[in-house]
This record gives structure tokens, sequence and C-alpha cells, in this order.
């Protein structure tokens, strides 16, 4: 199944407010659901138990309102983990304010080499195109003392049918069009492991997760 890079609806602002928001919340039934949170919160607890670390400041990359993030936390904390969480995003009017927040650009972050033991995303990673990735890859690296965790979907056929059964399940007619895009643009296992094999990453592990989704965590120490 050949990769098709598609304009995603949400990502370009299309669509009524009404219609945004009721994507918003099919994007948070998928992530809660289908295995965006849990994904996050496994590779997250598994850095906790390489490096001995219970607590760990994290930076989500293209956070949007940062559920992800936020409802990972909730159940590390149930393990003893706590994470603080810094959010950014390429709009400022994505950002829910209840974090530190910054909008910024993921292909140059605005922070010092180092600044956060984690830099995560969740869900960004099949927006972009291979090159564009690689400099995010690399701008994360730069910024994460530990490791950079990468949480996104695995193209196949078998996904894009499933995602076609379930779209009855959301509301927004934005979700109808972008949920089957993201995974006709999503990367295999194969290609992402290319994509990061000269990156200044000591090591690369990429695991499959519930439901076609992928977590990759390089390792900067």
């Amino acid at each position: 199944m050949k990769r098709v890079p598609t304009v995603e609806l949400l990502d370009s602002d299309s669509g009524s407010p009404e219609a945004v928001s009721a994507s918003l919340k099919d994007l948070r039934l998928i992530n809660r659901a289908f295995g965006g949170i849990s994904t996050t919160r496994d590779m997250v607890a598994r850095v906790a138990r390489k490096t001995g670390r219970n607590r760990m400041s994290l930076l989500e990359v293209a956070a949007g309102a940062s559920n992800v993030p936020e409802a990972a936390a909730q159940r590390l904390r149930r393990d003893g983990v706590q994470l603080d969480i810094t959010v950014s995003d390429r709009a400022a009017s994505h950002l829910n304010g209840t974090r530190p927040a910054l909008a910024a650009d993921a292909l140059a972050l605005p922070f010092a080499s180092g600044s956060f033991d984690l830099v995560s995303s969740s869900l960004f990673a099949h927006h972009l195109m291979p090159a564009d990735f690689q400099q995010f890859a690399r701008e994360a690296l730069r910024v994460a003392r530990v490791a950079v965790l990468i949480n996104d979907l695995v193209r196949s056929p078998v996904h894009l049918a499933l995602v076609y059964l379930g779209l009855p399940l959301f509301r927004s007619r934005l979700t109808w069009h972008d949920a089957p895009a993201s995974v006709r643009q999503a990367y295999t296992i194969p290609e992402m492991r290319h994509l990061l094999k000269d990156m200044p990453a000591t090591r690369v592990e990429i695991s499959r997760h519930f439901l076609f989704h992928m977590g990759v965590i390089a390792w900067r120490h």
C-alpha cells in the first residue's frame, strides 16, 4: 500500500467552529479507545523503568489540546511516575492554556539543547514529508536529555479497512475525511526505521501497540 500524502482538514482549520469542535471530540475518542493514550503511557513507563526515574519533564510537540499527554500522565501517576508537561503547537489558538505552552515551529524548536527529559509527539509524524520528519527528529533529539517518543499510526490495508468500518462512530465530516487520510499517509515500521537510521540517537526502539499504533523511543543517552 503506497503512502499518499494528504492535507487533513483539521490541520488546515477547514470547517465551521462546530465541525472543528466535533472533530476534536472524535480525536479524543480515537486516542482514548484505540491506542493513542496507551501507546504514550507505555513508552514513558519503559523510559522510567530503564532509567530509574520517577519524575521527568516532557515537551509535547504539536500538542493541540494536549489530551494524550494529560491522559497518559494521569495513568502514570497510578504507577508512581510524575510528568511535568510543557506543550507546543504551531498555532496558539490550538492550545488549551492549562499547561505551560508556547506556539512554536516543530522543525525549529525554540528551546536550548537538553531542555527536557523527554520530547514527545502523538499522531504528528504522519503529517510530515520524510525530509521534514527527519528535521523534526533532529530538533527533538537536540532538545531532549533522555529520549524522544514518537506515537503514530502504522499504514496498512487492514488498518484502512477498519477505519472505514468505524466511521459511523464519529460526529464530524472532518473526521470522515481525516481518519482515512491519516492512515494513507502514515509510515510503516520499516519506513520509520529507515528515516531514523542516521539520527544522533544512541539507539532506536520501535514497538507495535494496540490497533496499528507504533511507539518509537529514540534514546539520547
